[in-house]
């Protein structure tokens, strides 16, 4: 999986591009009315129910735009928020303070929204073995914040990215013609490369689950698309010789009967690619 550095790495990336992409050669609207040596205080609002996210990471921001702007933080990331609450206060320069604003709200508004939904999941399964995880179905350039908004609602991380994790999915297996060529050839490409990566592969069947069944070695088997009655018939065939994860379309409804079939993990896209964001609002006090 993802290291620990190669994740902040890919926070301060998009903090970098946030900046460059937000203020440009400067922020012209506030050099032009408000003098360089002002200072004063903002406070984040919140005007939204939910689970806070990205308090941690605005705190990165104002310290990347202005080592000098100081931050009281008042709650916490993780913690359930009601309208009228106040997140944390920022003092210090105000055209720092401006020039952070927008990247804070449109970052802090969306991890929000997807720990508030991840933890509505969590909460769905409270009782069960089963884990939620997240997938790869990200906003571009956005990534490393929403599975951090993830984890803050108390779900899992799937892998990260393409190159921290094996994943053999319909279109692999049908390229390399069939499931057993798609995971010998990998096996002998890791081999090859010294690389140690988990292995997972997608079944769409009960025949597939038990043709992977048949290859030693992979790490978890998923279980894509598959009913109620089926999925349990895959979990006896598979028992405990690999982890085993559903996916395909499962929302609130349909979560806690997949996760009582005894499936280990649950994955599910939506969780960042279908939210509203939190309503935030960062106030001069």
């Amino acid at each position: 999986m993802i290291t620990n550095e190669q994740f902040k790495n890919e926070v301060q990336l998009i903090i970098a591009n946030a900046v460059r992409e937000d203020v440009g050669e400067g922020d012209y609207s506030s050099l032009a009315c408000i003098p360089s040596n002002a200072t004063g205080k903002a406070k984040l609002l919140v005007k939204d129910n939910g689970v806070i996210a990205g308090v941690n990471f605005a705190k990165q921001v104002f310290h990347y735009v202005d080592p000098n702007l100081q931050v009281e933080t008042l709650i916490n990331d993780g913690s359930k928020v009601k309208f009228g609450d106040i997140a944390f206060y920022v003092e210090g320069s105000k055209q720092s303070i401006l020039k952070a604003e927008r990247i804070v709200l449109n970052a802090m508004q969306r991890m929000s929204a997807i720990a508030t939904k991840t933890n509505s999941y969590v909460e769905i399964l409270k009782g069960t073995d089963t884990k939620i995880l997240d997938t790869r179905k990200t906003t571009p350039g956005f990534r490393a914040l929403e599975k951090w908004a993830v984890a803050i609602g108390g779900g899992a991380n799937h892998r990260f990215a393409l190159y921290d994790m094996i994943m053999l999915k319909d279109n692999h297996i049908d390229f390399a013609g069939g499931i057993t060529n798609a995971i010998s050839t990998t096996k002998a490409y890791l081999k090859t490369n010294q690389l140690d990566l988990q292995i997972v592969v997608e079944a769409r069947d009960l025949d597939e689950i038990e043709e992977i069944l048949e290859n030693k070695g992979v790490y978890r088997i998923l279980i894509d698309n598959f009913n109620y009655t089926d999925t349990q018939k895959a979990i006896e065939l598979i028992g405990d010789k690999c982890l085993t994860e559903s996916s395909g379309g499962i929302d609130e409804v349909t979560l806690r009967h997949y996760a009582e079939c005894g499936v280990n993990f649950i994955s599910s896209g939506a969780l960042t690619h279908s939210v509203t964001n939190m309503d935030l609002s960062l106030k001069a006090v």
